[in-house]
């Protein structure tokens, strides 16, 4: 079946495949970047410093229960583009019925933890007194919503999986906009405070959801269901838990080790932790260039592993590497040429400056092998090696504990193991994906050969 709306990645150029798919990610995750700024500056600036201290405590278990709901949305992606690729079309349309009962379950009992033992889970992090009880009520009042991130996360990635990833940009940033515009209206004109941040975030992500679900509904004919689709697939419910929990904790065993790092990074004082911090930030950004190729050469992969095309996976997986190679070169000279100002736009004292500019031109250095993560880790998760992802995880949990105890106890480096650290974690890492790629287990996942 053909419709404008979809995308069919099985034939025609494997690299403008890739590069048309991945602009509109591109621009939907840098604007998501702006947006996340613009909302951290409402709090900050019309709440107060203990409010923007309330929102960011609940930071990391906020990414914990994301990971959760965008694991899974991959896992249902990743189905639905190989059954797209297979041309198996009635599978299609049963893998999208029972994403729906996949998706609820899972931010039902995730919101029922999250408000139950928000005080529990607040105070095991160490919040501090004078701000826990905003805290409990921000986290309490967006677990209530994560019923809504799940059922965008999963319609957006199966909007990806058949190959249209500008519908749901557009959809990112109308529910963008409206978040902006109830932060100034409740917090303003109400004066609701936290509360007023988090219910403007619940509210906007429900408008995503559903405009996301009419639209698919209307414009994608794969969205109209009959009774008899609509009946629970055991075997695609649990496929799709298989594929996206082990997603979901690679990434909360990543946030673990960023956490630990943090640790060791704290040990060196203020100075220090101001440069990490702004490389950090730095780095969000140039990773959503990468992230944005991986999601393209996922949906890539999956159809064409779903169409026994091997050799278009193959192909894609090369001219993939090209791009990041290219990108990563030019990043380089951005770096040493341009890094002093570049860190300037964040900071204004000069200790800071010199460090964090030290610490971007070593990180440049190392940014392929950050890109040789994703895009061998695409392919791998396209064609449903999503178990790899548990290893992955683990692979980088080990590496940020062991290097950064290693190298940050060097006399001659000190506070530029960090630095260090990170470049070969990357590189590290880069190596066992790519060795598991070069395994070729991939080409047995296919879900309809399983």
């Amino acid at each position: 079946m053909n419709t404008k709306n979809v995308t069919d990645m099985t034939v025609g150029s494997p690299m403008k495949h890739i590069v048309i798919f991945a602009l509109p990610l591109l621009l939907g995750n840098v604007f998501q970047q702006f947006y996340n700024m613009v909302d951290s500056l409402v709090v900050g600036n019309f709440v107060g410093a203990n409010a923007l201290a309330a929102v960011g405590t609940c930071g990391s278990t906020g990414f914990l229960f994301f990971s959760l709901s965008s694991g899974l949305a991959i896992g249902i992606g990743v189905i639905v583009a190989q059954y797209f690729g297979a041309k198996d079309y009635e599978r299609v349309r049963m893998t999208i019925a029972n994403s729906f009962y996949v998706l609820i379950s899972a931010a039902v009992i995730v919101s029922v933890v999250g408000i139950l033992f928000a005080p529990f889970i607040l105070q095991l992090l160490g919040t501090p007194d004078d701000i826990i009880g905003d805290s409990i009520l921000y986290m309490r009042t967006t677990c209530a919503g994560i019923i809504a991130v799940a059922l965008y996360n999963g319609i957006a990635a199966i909007l990806r999986a058949l190959g249209d990833s500008k519908t749901p940009l557009y959809f990112l940033i109308l529910s963008s906009i409206v978040n902006v515009i109830l932060d100034l209206v409740f917090v303003l004109s109400f004066n609701w405070g936290v509360f007023g941040v988090a219910l403007a975030t619940i509210i906007a992500q429900f408008v995503s959801a559903v405009t996301c679900i009419i639209y698919a509904y209307r414009k994608i004919p794969y969205f109209r269901l009959t009774k008899e689709q609509l009946k629970p697939h055991k075997d695609i419910i649990v496929h799709s838990f298989r594929l996206g929990v082990p997603i979901a904790l690679q990434n909360a065993m990543i946030a673990v080790s960023s956490m630990a790092l943090q640790g060791v990074v704290n040990s060196f004082g203020t100075t220090v932790m101001a440069a990490y911090t702004i490389i950090m930030r730095i780095e969000q950004i140039v990773q959503q260039f990468y992230g944005s190729l991986s999601a393209a050469l996922t949906t890539y992969a999956g159809q064409n592993i779903g169409a026994k095309e091997v050799g278009r996976v193959k192909k894609g997986y090369y001219q993939s590497i090209l791009i990041a190679l290219v990108f990563s070169i030019i990043i380089i000279p951005v770096a040493f040429l341009f890094g002093e100002q570049i860190v300037g736009f964040f900071v204004k004292e000069p200790e800071v400056i010199a460090i964090a500019k030290r610490a971007l031109c070593i990180n440049s250095l190392c940014y392929f092998a950050l890109g040789m993560i994703y895009v061998p880790r695409a392919v791998l998760n396209g064609c449903g090696d999503a178990g790899f992802a548990i290893l992955n995880g683990v692979t980088e949990v080990i590496c940020r504990i062991v290097y950064s105890q290693f190298f940050t106890r060097i006399p001659a480096l000190g506070y530029w193991g960090i630095w260090v650290t990170i470049g070969v974690t990357w590189i590290t890492t880069a190596i066992v994906c790519i060795i598991r790629y070069k395994s070729g287990i991939w080409k047995r996942k296919a879900i309809q050969n399983i």
